[in-house]
C-alpha cells in the first residue's frame, strides 16, 4: 500500500523536503507512510548535497497521529502485530536522532498523538501561529509511549506529564514557551519565513552542523567528565574539517586588513 510520501529534493539550495500526503485523513501515520517516511529520510541523509531535511504535511494539518483503523486490526490481531507497529515508530524517532542531516518540522495547523511525537522527535520544530500540538491519548485510554523519553527532554518532567495526563491541545506559542517549539511564525507569512530559516541553516558549516548534532546526542545521559571528554574529541575533529580551516583563515584574514 502506498504511504503516500511526496520528496521535493533542492540540491543546490541542500534542502530535501518531505511531505505527508494523505490530506483526507489529515496525514495519519500508517505502516506504510512510516516505512516511507524512513526512506526518506535516509536518502536524504546518504546525498551529500543536502544540508537540511525538512518535514511537512499536506492539506489544513501537520499529522492527526496515528492511523486508527490500522490500531484497530492490531489490537485485533494480538500483542505482536501492535509491537512491530510500535518498533517501526521507535525505529523512525531513531533515525531522526542519529542522521546527520538536521531535520526540522514545519507544523501548521494540528499536531496530535503521534503527529506531535513525530514534530518533537525533529531536532528543530518551526511552527505557524495557527497550529496546535497535543498527546490526546489518555482520553482513548492510550499512552503516548514511543515519544516519552525525546518529549521529557524537550520540556521537562512536570510539563510533559501534565500533556499526557489532561490531553489537552495548547497553541504554538503555549508550546515555544515550554520549549516545545523553537520558533513560531505568523500564519501568512509561515511559508515565506519557514524557507528563510531552512536556507539560513543549510548556509551554515555542515560539518559543524552534524558534529553538533551529534555530540549533543552522544553527552544525553552521560557522566560531567566524559560529556568533557566527548567534546574534546569532536572538538579535535572539528579543527581537521576543510570548513573550520578555512572559516578560521577567513577571520584572520578579515582581522588583517
Amino acid at each position: 500500500m502506498n504511504g503516500r510520501i511526496r520528496n521535493e529534493v533542492d540540491g543546490d539550495a541542500g534542502i530535501a523536503r518531505i511531505i505527508l500526503d494523505r490530506p483526507e485523513r489529515r496525514n495519519a501515520l500508517s505502516r506504510a507512510l512510516v516505512e516511507e517516511l524512513k526512506d526518506s529520510l535516509a536518502l536524504a541523509d546518504a546525498d551529500e548535497r543536502i544540508r537540511v531535511a525538512a518535514i511537512s504535511g499536506a492539506g489544513p494539518d501537520f499529522c492527526a497521529g496515528a492511523d486508527l483503523e490500522e490500531v484497530r486490526d492490531a489490537v485485533e490481531s494480538g500483542v505482536l502485530s501492535s509491537l512491530e507497529d510500535a518498533e517501526s515508530l521507535g525505529e523512525l524517532f531513531l533515525l531522526i536522532r542519529r542522521m546527520d542531516t538536521p531535520v526540522v518540522a514545519l507544523v501548521h495547523g494540528r499536531a496530535l498523538a503521534g503527529g506531535c511525537g513525530l514534530a518533537t522527535a525533529c531536532d528543530l520544530v518551526l511552527a505557524s501561529s495557527n497550529a496546535s500540538f497535543g498527546y490526546p491519548e489518555v482520553r482513548l485510554g492510550f499512552v503516548p509511549a514511543m515519544v516519552m523519553a525525546i518529549l521529557r527532554r524537550s520540556v521537562g518532567e512536570k510539563q510533559a506529564f501534565e500533556m499526557i495526563s489532561l490531553g489537552e491541545s495548547i497553541d504554538a506559542e503555549r508550546a515555544s514557551a515550554i520549549g516545545l517549539v523553537n520558533r513560531v511564525i505568523p500564519a501568512d507569512e509561515f511559508d515565506e519565513g519557514a524557507d528563510e530559516f531552512l536556507a539560513d541553516l543549510s548556509s551554515r558549516s555542515a560539518s559543524a552542523v552534524s558534529l553538533g548534532k551529534r555530540l549533543l546526542y552522544q553527552i544525553d545521559g552521560a557522566s560531567f567528565e566524559a560529556a568533557i571528554r566527548a567534546g574534546a574529541h569532536v572538538n579535535a575533529l572539528a579543527r581537521l574539517t576543510d570548513d573550520c580551516r578555512e572559516g578560521v583563515g577567513r577571520f584572520l584574514d578579515r582581522r588583517g586588513s
